[in-house]
């Protein structure tokens, strides 16, 4: 229950006057500073600013492309980015916004550079210098503010890579196999190098993690999926269900529990195996009554012995 409820609703039992609600709710802490707030405000306004001045730099480049000559550009995205790395080195408690716009800088200097002399690369090759070149910045900084940030760009990289190696587009074939389990290696080991085993050199708290684990899920689960709208589903569906299924038991372990991320893995199973089942109870003509109830109750039942295996290995976490 929400706690200024719960001191409204006691007050109104206890038939309490006004002087003595007040006094309840200076108890209750209503009238305190929240805790950390003081901690907290100044470092995310900081981050906030440093995200929007980073984008803003790109936008304002863009807006003015007509205006700015080739030099003007090159030179005006070039000294943010010395700024905020000497910023940096100068301002020890600036650090982490500081080189959020150094990071944001090296993406603009990349995609203006493409733009500008039009070197026919692919797109994946944009993210994947972005995130090779931002790597030393968020060790420096060892703050998930850059860490976040940092597995979105690779796991775009990863994403474009895959669609433009796959001799299909966006279809997955068993031919692709290769290709999908190298993209997902390397988010996975993406993922591994932001997990709590590397912390102690690379700083990161949960979040690059969780946003990696759910990334990659959401990679694999959907490469599974799209394998069953395909004539020969059995090899990219099967790897994508054990690669998860792989997943989900590393985050069972003590050293590497997480709720969130073992979520996403136990969402993404589901996901596949009912589908799975789907495909084989509407895919030879049976009875469609008789296969909506009979999918409706094992994905009824599935999801109960999730969540429940869920609560149980949280509550072994508890103490």
């Amino acid at each position: 229950m929400d706690l200024r409820l719960a001191v409204y609703q006691l007050a109104s039992s206890n038939r309490l006057d006004a002087a003595q609600t007040r006094q309840l709710q200076e108890l209750a802490g209503f009238e305190r500073e929240p805790k950390g707030l003081s901690w907290w405000l100044p470092r995310g306004v900081a981050v906030l600013g440093a995200a929007l001045l980073g984008l803003g730099l790109i936008f304002w480049v863009a807006a003015n492309w007509e205006d700015l000559g080739r030099t003007g550009r090159f030179a005006l995205i070039q000294a943010v980015f010395v700024a905020s790395c000497l910023g940096a080195f100068v301002a020890p408690a600036a650090r982490a916004p500081l080189l959020l716009i150094a990071m944001l800088a090296i993406g603009g200097l990349f995609a203006y550079f493409g733009q500008t002399y039009q070197t026919g690369a692919d797109p994946w090759q944009l993210f994947a210098v972005w995130a090779a070149l931002a790597l030393p910045l968020c060790l420096v900084a060892r703050s998930d503010v850059l860490w976040t940030p940092w597995m979105l760009v690779l796991a775009t990289g990863v994403t474009l890579w895959m669609q433009a190696h796959s001799r299909h587009s966006w279809l997955v074939r068993a031919e692709d196999i290769d290709i999908l389990l190298t993209g997902w290696a390397v988010l996975l080991l993406a993922c591994a190098l932001v997990s709590p085993l590397l912390a102690r050199w690379t700083g990161t708290g949960p979040w690059p993690l969780r946003l990696g684990l759910m990334l990659a899920v959401i990679m694999i689960s959907g490469s599974g999926l799209s394998a069953l709208f395909s004539s020969d589903i059995a090899t990219p569906y099967w790897a994508a269900l054990g690669v998860l299924v792989v997943v989900a038991g590393v985050l069972l372990t003590r050293q590497f529990f997480d709720v969130f991320g073992l979520s996403a893995a136990a969402l993404g199973i589901n996901t596949l195996l009912v589908c799975g089942l789907a495909s084989r109870l509407f895919d030879n003509g049976n009875d469609a009554i008789g296969g909506m109830l009979m999918l409706g109750l094992c994905a009824a039942i599935l999801l109960a012995l999730t969540v429940q295996g869920i609560l149980w290995r949280t509550r072994r976490e508890a103490p």
